[in-house]
Parts: structure tokens; C-alpha cells; sequence
């Protein structure tokens, strides 16, 4: 049982014995340091139950845990807070329960436990993936091993929007510029060819939009009727009715793009269990849009198109299929939704890595399912995050101004690179060693830097300020970690030794270190519930300080005592099994020697 599980059946007890109360629950927060103790009761919301001095009420709390509670070995109350001392044995007896547990922290899921599919990624195939997917990426990856980890069933996928108008575009502009040209004969990775044809795309249709307003059109009028506009808008319309022309180019271009995808996921780190296209759910959605008539969830206006009337919960009207019959994002997302409960029945609930500018489709989308009557909607969960920055602003895909996620991981490993040579830290490294300790360097910074920071927050992203062997960085924690690797090569004597828990005193800094990994476990269950690597990144971050505290502060392998070097040895290294499984479920690896 934790310690807060124990204290809070305490302070309940002592509640009902001194004042004959009962009370539901009991609020803990951290001792401050400038008093004793080691967790602290806060008595002031109490008082809506127990009349009297905040300060008595905790004396009398505290003299009871002192006389019932066998951890606790002193206590002081300070205005409505009661800082307790916890004795070093409870400590101790923690430590050694978790001290060959090699998934402490990691819960298994049970057999009846409902799975949660996570969806991140989800591209566009008319271009490469940005930073924008990075982050994207990297948050929906790694909510899904924080969920894995919290003890759920999880299943990974994405729903590749492989069809639409800005895929004909990209089509277009290859058909008439693009000489064949392929990604074999340029040399370019698939993805990053069919991208520049969207750019030109956008190129030529600024031109179009330039010439008929100098016809006398306004520019409105422009935008909707440039010829290249129009004919994309047709071969959208043949592709949906079968044209075999049309999807022979579709197939050959989207190939081209899938296979440029899967490589920048391999050097990304991310993987799926389950893939999904848009040109196939789309589909089903069309089928779900009759029925939703049927059942009068939905309703056809005159032109043909049909909508959904959200007005009486406080939203709007929202189409679920355009007059000319072809379906929209909304009734692709309806089919997909319910295909992967068809695929994987024992989903129970979903989670959409999106970014925040979708708040309101997710709103309408599970409002929709719910009114087309599954019950699994009440289960739908949008990982709504902020967008990331450049400190040249923000990124346009069809005018090319975004990063390149293959060239900024290029980037980020050619920065470590740079970074640690003028360390001069690489001794007795071969060129391939070095090679690889860039790359994980490199991806762990970017990695951390990103995922550090709360999902719904926006990120002003800048690679050099990411990769800094000091402060709250990935390089900082890897080195850390490779230290304390360095530590027990060095130890050259037998600290598997399980030491006495009633006869061993704690140094503070010893303490202190414990009291950190405790909090290991309960920061997995949190960062699960509230969808947040940020917190384990910060958790991560907060270990590593509280190490190197302790790490200047006592001597390790000069210990005098040899129970002082065991424990200080089982100490470091527990703490970097810990590191290690916390950068695990961030998907960022850690080196054994920098």
C-alpha cells in the first residue's frame, strides 16, 4: 500500500476518533523544504466538517498518527498544514520491494479491461511529413505507451487521408508539369516529390486567380473559377466514380508517398498496429449518412446536400455529404470510427491525436455518433495540442515554407554532432559509435524538448535550444543516465546485498531520492488519466535534479561503510532503470556512455 494510501486511512481514523466525523477524503501536497517533514496534510478543507483552530485540529491529528501509525516519527503543524515525518524504515522497505523490479511503475492490463485505440500521424498524401507531424507524432506515441504502461490495452493506427481535393491537386500539377519525372530518376524520397507538385499547384493557381481578376473578375470569383481549380475538382469527381485513368495515377503516386512515409517513421522511432485509409472509410460514412436520414438524425436540403442540425446543443448545422454526393471529412471520420470498432471489438474507447484547430469537428463528430446511437462515443477523447512555431513564424505547406521532418532529424543529430565535438567528450568512439550516439542525442532532444511541454500548449521550436547538456533537456537527462552507468562499471564489489530496514539511517540526500522514485508509479496513473507526456517529462527531469543533488553531496563509491556504498550503488542505478523506463514511453532512447 502507498504511503498516501496509509496515511489517508490514518488521518480518517483520527478524524472520527477525536471529533466523530467522518470525512470522504484527506488532501496531501509535498513538505515544503524550509520545514520538517516529509508529506504534509492540509487541514483547512476540513473545516468545512470540524469546527475550531486549524492549528488544534492538526496537533490533535498528529498525535494520534504519532501514537497508531508506525511510519511516522514526528510532525510539526504549521498554520492549517500538517508536515509529517516519515521514519526511514517505511523508506527502506519501499526501496527494497522495488529494487529488482524491472517494471516498477508498469502495470499490467486486466483480462476484462477495455481497450483504448489511440490515432495520431493521420497525413495528407500530397506531401512529406513537418514538424507539425512531428509533434503530432511524437504526443500520440507516446500517450499510447503512458495509456499501455497505466495497466490498458492499447492499439495504435492512423487514418491516411489518401483521397480528396489537395490530393488532386498534387495529382494535377504532376500530370502537367511533372515529365514523368519519378522518384527513382530525381532521386527525392516519394513523399518529398509529390509534395513540390502541391506547391506548384498553389503556384500556378495564385497565377490563374492573378489573370482573371485582371479579366474583371473580383477576387472571390477568381478563386472558384481558375481553370486549374475546376479541372482538380473534376478529376475528384471521376476518381469517386471509378475512372481508371484517374486512379491509376492515384495509385501510383500515393505508393510513392507511403513508402517515403514508412521511412520517416522508422527514423522517428513511431510505429502502428493498425493502418486506415480515408478512400476506403469514406464509404462506409456515405452508408452511415443514409441511415442517419433514415433514423432523422440528419436531413436533405433542396440542393441535395445533407446536414446535421446541432442547433439545440449549442452548435451549428454541419454537412455530412456535399449536393454533388461526395463526402466530406466528417463523413469520412463517422466511417472510420465505426469500421475500427468493427475491426477491434473490444475497443471501448478512442483517443484523436488532432491539433487544437479541430476542437470544433471532434465536437460535432462525437455529438453525431452519439446521436446515431453508440454507446462507445461517450468514450471519445480529442488530444487537442498547440501548434509549434518557428522563430520565423508560422509553417505553409502549399506555399513551402514548413520544416521537413526527415531533414530536421538530419538536423537535430548534425547539432549533437557539433555540440559534442566541442565538449570533447567522444574518446575511444569509433566513427559508426559516434554516428549512432548523434542520432540518439539528436532525437532525444528534439523528443523531450517537444514532449515536455503540457499537449495544449503552443511550442515556439528552435533545435540549437533543445539540444544543451544543461537544464530541463533530453542531452541532460541522457547524460545523467550514462553517468550513473559509468558509476556501477566502477563499482568492483557486490551491491546486490538486501540491507536491513530497521537498522539502516537514511542520509537526507538518500531520502530525499526515494521519496522521488516513490512518486514514479502515481505520476504513470496521472499522466494516463490527463493524456500528458509532459508529465513524465517533468517527472524525469525533477528524478535527474534530486540525483545530481545527492550525487554532489555524498560520496558513492568513497563511501566509508560498505552498506553506505551498497545502498548508494542500488540508489544510482535503480534511479537510471527509472530514467530508462520513463524515456521508454516517451519512445526516446538512453546511451550507456557519453
Amino acid at each position: 500500500m502507498s504511503l498516501q494510501k496509509i496515511l489517508s486511512e490514518q488521518v480518517k481514523q483520527a478524524v472520527t476518533n477525536s471529533f466523530d466525523i467522518t470525512i470522504e477524503t484527506v488532501e496531501f501536497q509535498a513538505t515544503r523544504k524550509e520545514f520538517a517533514g516529509d508529506i504534509t496534510v492540509v487541514i483547512f478543507p476540513m473545516l468545512r466538517y470540524i469546527k475550531g483552530n486549524p492549528v488544534q485540529i492538526g496537533e490533535r491529528i498528529g498525535n494520534y498518527l504519532l501514537e497508531h501509525t508506525e511510519v511516522v516519527t514526528g510532525f510539526n503543524v504549521v498554520k492549517g498544514f500538517l508536515n509529517i515525518e516519515i521514519s526511514d524504515a517505511h523508506y527502506l522497505q519501499f526501496f527494497n520491494t522495488i529494487l529488482n523490479n524491472d517494471t516498477y511503475g508498469f502495470v499490467e492490463p486486466a483480462a476484462s479491461e477495455k481497450a483504448v485505440m489511440v490515432e495520431y500521424s493521420s497525413p495528407n498524401t500530397n506531401k512529406p511529413l513537418h514538424l507539425g507531424h512531428v509533434r503530432n507524432n511524437l504526443l500520440g506515441y507516446s500517450v499510447a505507451e503512458i495509456l499501455k504502461a497505466s495497466g490498458k490495452k492499447v492499439y495504435k493506427t492512423q487514418i491516411i487521408n489518401d483521397r480528396g481535393i489537395h490530393i488532386c491537386k498534387s495529382m494535377l500539377a504532376w500530370k502537367r508539369f511533372g515529365n514523368n519525372e519519378t522518384p527513382e530518376s530525381t532521386g527525392l524520397k516519394g513523399d518529398k516529390l509529390v509534395g513540390n507538385y502541391y506547391v506548384k499547384f498553389d503556384q500556378e493557381y495564385k497565377k490563374e486567380i492573378e489573370g482573371l481578376m485582371l479579366g474583371g473578375m473580383s477576387n472571390e470569383e477568381a478563386k472558384k473559377n481558375a481553370p486549374i481549380l475546376l479541372e482538380a475538382q473534376d478529376m475528384l469527381l471521376k476518381w469517386e466514380s471509378g475512372d481508371s485513368n484517374v486512379v491509376a495515377l492515384w495509385e501510383k503516386m500515393n505508393a510513392w508517398v507511403y513508402k517515403g512515409f514508412a521511412e520517416t517513421y522508422t527514423n522517428l522511432g513511431v510505429d502502428f498496429d493498425s493502418l486506415y485509409y480515408e478512400s476506403n472509410t469514406y464509404l462506409l460514412g456515405k452508408e452511415l449518412v443514409v441511415e442517419g436520414l433514415n433514423k432523422g438524425v440528419f436531413i436533405k436540403e433542396d440542393d441535395g446536400s445533407v446536414w446535421c442540425d446541432l442547433t439545440d446543443e449549442g452548435l451549428d448545422k454541419k454537412i455530412v455529404q456535399r449536393s454533388d454526393g461526395t463526402a466530406v471529412y466528417m463523413t469520412q471520420d463517422i466511417g472510420t470510427a465505426i469500421q475500427r470498432i468493427k475491426d477491434f471489438p473490444d475497443v471501448g474507447g478512442m483517443v484523436y491525436t488532432v491539433g487544437n484547430e479541430q476542437d470544433y469537428h471532434f465536437k460535432v463528430l462525437f455529438l453525431i455518433l452519439k446521436k446515431l446511437g453508440f454507446e462507445w462515443a461517450d468514450n471519445l477523447y480529442h488530444l487537442s495540442y498547440g501548434m509549434v512555431d518557428l522563430p520565423s513564424g508560422k509553417m505553409k505547406s502549399r506555399e513551402g515554407t514548413v520544416v521537413d521532418a526527415d531533414d530536421l532529424i538530419d538536423e537535430m543529430a548534425s547539432t549533437a554532432e557539433d555540440i559534442s565535438e566541442e565538449l570533447g567528450k567522444l574518446e575511444g568512439y569509433s566513427d559508426a559509435d559516434k554516428k549512432e550516439l548523434f542520432k540518439v542525442i539528436g532525437l532525444g532532444a528534439l523528443k523531450y524538448h517537444i514532449l515536455k511541454v503540457d499537449p495544449k500548449k503552443r511550442i515556439l521550436f528552435d533545435p540549437k535550444e533543445s539540444i544543451d547538456f544543461q537544464g530541463n533537456t533530453g542531452p541532460f537527462i541522457q547524460y545523467t543516465y550514462a553517468r550513473i552507468q559509468s558509476i556501477i562499471r566502477k563499482a568492483d564489489f557486490d551491491y546486490n546485498t538486501t540491507l536491513d530496514e530497521k537498522n539502516t539511517v537514511l542520509h537526507t540526500k538518500e531520502k530525499a531520492l526515494i521519496k522521488q522514485l516513490e512518486l514514479f508509479a502515481e505520476v504513470i496513473q496521472n499522466a494516463a488519466s490527463q493524456h500528458s507526456p509532459a508529465l513524465i517529462a517533468n517527472y524525469t527531469y525533477e528524478l535527474v535534479k534530486e540525483f545530481n543533488s545527492f550525487y554532489q553531496n555524498v560520496s558513492i563509491l568513497g563511501a566509508d561503510d560498505l552498506k553506505e556504498k551498497i545502498l548508494r550503488v542500488q540508489l544510482s542505478s535503480k534511479v537510471a532503470a527509472v530514467i530508462k523506463q520513463a524515456f521508454s514511453i516517451m519512445g526516446i532512447e538512453v546511451p550507456e556512455r557519453m
